[in-house]
């Protein structure tokens, strides 16, 4: 019999009842350290008091009106936005999915309004995630991703990541524009070179097509920049953004430019929920942390210190871990196991963290993590890499 909660997911038996800022307490009591953030979601912690009062000052006002009538809290949440970043204009979404799809439109909106609507198609990178929706598993164009699920959006190339030579190749009177995030999650925690996003900003710019960037992920903080393009010095035509502009509450973005979003007017997209007061409310006060160079600042010497104590665990444990990588707060341990199998053993030392593509171990704690906390954390990771070494379960 089919159970009453649809059943796609393979859950850990654990059941969290309460957050306090990096730490997560299940309801037996114990309390794990949480380097997931929720996948990257919880930038600002559990329950940071910023956001709990902001959540709870708007909803003892107003929860939901839609996108019938002006929202003062999405006008106050796309002026910081625009203010902090590229962007000449932004529409909420509830997620990094949707944030996907409005990105495909736009930028196919944007060719057809310039007279020259051939230009539908969007070249993407192998190991890339963009969501479920179907622009987004089109984009991200792996046989897991899509298997069963056709026929596949059309209008999608799937280049190799780091292939300059199939870049190029792959670039037609067709191509519309270019996806890719600046640091891959789903794929492994892969930083695009910087090198790499320039010579991308000067390739569309050539050969006059659209930049989109996947910041879903990598955005809001979490690389030790506001957005990860940043350390680069390029901008986009069109951004996707969600997870931690929320810190926790269900939103997302896309900004752009003004010339990439005149294609996009009145009647053209809508969403009952984005942009709810509830959401921006939120979405407000996060910006008001993360947006902040000393914040940012922090967050790139404690990201210093966790890459410096992960050095020296990928030294103790060389039959566990091939070394890691990542930017900030984004790191992965590369293992020698299946990361599932750390994974579990965390749950043992109680921390938790989050497995992802090329036999990666992701790490991704709330920004507000404290150097202490950094300490113990890398200690349970230093438990859970004990647990798994292969010589430690051979028979004596």
């Amino acid at each position: 019999m089919i159970p009453s909660v649809l059943p796609t997911y393979t859950r850990a038996p654990l059941h969290f009842v309460k957050g306090e800022g990096t730490w997560l307490v299940e309801e037996d009591g114990r309390r794990f350290l949480d380097l997931g953030s929720g996948i990257a979601v919880n930038a600002l912690g559990h329950a940071h008091p910023a956001l709990v009062a902001a959540l709870t000052e708007q909803a003892g006002n107003l929860w939901h009106v839609s996108n019938l009538y002006e929202i003062p809290q999405q006008q106050a949440l796309a002026d910081k936005l625009v203010a902090a970043t590229f962007a000449d204009t932004v529409f909420f979404t509830n997620s990094g999915t949707e944030s996907c799809e409005l990105a495909v439109k736009m930028a196919r909106k944007y060719w057809y309004d310039k007279g020259q609507p051939e230009k539908t198609d969007i070249i993407a990178f192998e190991g890339a995630f963009h969501g479920r929706s179907s622009a987004g598993i089109a984009a991200a164009g792996s046989e897991k991703m899509i298997k069963g699920f056709g026929p596949v959006l059309p209008g999608f190339k799937h280049v190799p990541w780091g292939d300059h030579d199939a870049l190029h190749a792959a670039i037609d009177e067709a191509t519309g524009a270019i996806l890719i995030e600046p640091v891959q999650g789903e794929g492994g925690i892969r930083p695009l070179p910087d090198h790499c996003l320039k010579g991308l900003r000067e390739l569309c710019d050539e050969k006059g097509i659209l930049l989109i960037l996947d910041e879903v992920q990598c955005g809001m903080g979490r690389t030790g920049r506001l957005f990860a393009h940043e350390w680069a010095g390029i901008s986009p035509d069109i951004m996707m953004v969600a997870k931690g502009i929320g810190g926790g509450f269900p939103l997302g973005a896309v900004l752009a430019t003004e010339e990439a979003a005149s294609g996009m007017t009145a009647g053209t997209h809508g969403s009952t929920y984005g942009g709810n007061p509830l959401g921006c409310a939120v979405g407000c006060a996060v910006m008001d942390h993360v947006a902040d160079e000393a914040f940012l600042s922090d967050v790139n010497r404690k990201a210093g210190l966790l890459r410096q104590k992960l050095e020296s665990l990928v030294a103790a444990h060389p039959e566990v871990f091939e070394g890691n990588r990542g930017m900030g707060l984004m790191l992965g341990l590369k293992c020698k196991l299946p990361p599932a199998d750390l994974v579990r053993a965390g749950y043992d030392a109680l921390v938790i963290t989050v497995p992802a593509a090329d036999n990666v171990l992701r790490l991704l704690p709330p920004l507000t993590i404290t150097e202490d906390e950094i300490g113990e954390a890398v200690a349970r990771l230093d438990t859970a890499a004990g647990a798994v070494t292969p010589s430690a379960s051979s028979p004596v």
